[in-house]
């Protein structure tokens, strides 16, 4: 990687990276992950089992970036105006005012997305494909960084409501952090001894550095065989046996994106075919909806993703 700016990028990426592993241990991987949907302009879902580290890796990564973080807890009570802001009557003046939800910020945290009603979700659609509200018939928008990373635990029913596909569409990546190793939580506890690691954690890279990282990204080059490797990936979900529902064009653009972000971590101004098949699963496998036989016989949409990837030739 010749050019000052992918260096430049590139050494944005290992700072928000090593920061992030000062807290989150053991789990190097998924914060690659988590950091190429960042640095492509998606959205990511982490589900997973409580105590995993959801919520701490969303904040660690806030708390590494010099901008607006703001989190919301989700319950079945909650509006959709408590989210996006709602217009108040000034008796004073004599006009409405419009005061501002929690979800104009730069990075925000959902917590158990799952908790709130459909109602509620469906207020997450038009910011997070659109990056804009509309308030009273008057449309707001979001700066460039907006980004959206949303928790939820797989395992509880009650009080839960399940995410339509409409909205898993809306997350590039859905991500699990499963348990670490012994030696990892071992670390875990003699970090968290007398006080939380991310107590200490303070910002490490400028806005502007961010946004020097998603430019350098948008520039990483790919080849067009490539480009329709990934169609003919995305587009065998549709015809793939046990799919009821196959994934969009949508998820062809996020794992192209995406493919680009791991190329430039792993010091590449071009994508290869590895980068696909690195990130295909976590951007693929959440937008598919399978049919009941093929739930009953225990097909997974992440197995159904892998065995098209064996399937389908690799350009040379």
């Amino acid at each position: 990687m010749a050019s000052d700016e992918y260096s430049s990028a590139y050494e944005t990426y290992q700072k928000i990276s090593g920061n992030i592993q000062k807290v989150i241990k053991g789990q190097a991987n998924a914060i690659r992950l988590l950091l190429a949907g960042f640095a492509s302009g998606g959205h990511v879902l982490l589900e997973d089992f409580p105590g995993t580290g959801k919520t701490t890796l969303a904040k660690t990564l806030a708390l590494s970036i010099d901008t607006d973080f703001k989190r919301i807890q989700f319950t079945p009570d909650l509006l959709p105006s408590d989210i996006i802001g709602v217009s108040i009557f000034d008796p004073k003046e004599r006009l409405f005012r419009v005061h501002k939800g929690p979800i104009f910020t730069n990075i925000l945290l959902i917590d158990e997305i799952n908790r709130a009603s459909p109602r509620t979700q469906s207020a997450l659609l038009e910011a997070m494909a659109e990056r804009q509200v509309s308030i009273d018939g008057k449309i707001f928008g979001f700066d460039s960084l907006f980004f959206v990373i949303a928790t939820q635990n797989p395992i509880e029913s009650r009080g839960t409501y399940p995410l339509p596909e409409a909205q898993m569409d809306r997350f590039a990546l859905q991500l699990s952090l499963g348990y670490v190793g012994t030696a990892e939580e071992v670390a875990i506890l003699t970090d968290q001894n007398t006080v939380h690691p991310i107590e200490s954690i303070g910002p490490c890279v400028k806005i502007d550095d961010v946004l020097l990282l998603k430019t350098a990204v948008q520039k990483i080059f790919i080849k067009e065989e490539l480009k329709k490797y990934i169609v003919e990936i995305v587009k065998a979900t549709r015809n793939k046996p046990g799919v009821q529902l196959g994934a969009s064009p949508r998820a062809s653009l996020s794992l192209m994106k995406t493919a680009k972000a791991l190329a430039l971590f792993d010091g590449y101004d071009f994508v290869s075919p590895d980068h696909i098949q690195e990130i295909a699963v976590p951007v693929i496998a959440h937008r598919l909806v399978m049919d009941a036989q093929a739930q009953f016989s225990g097909q997974t949409p992440e197995r159904i993703v892998e065995e098209i990837i064996f399937s389908i030739p690799v350009p040379t």
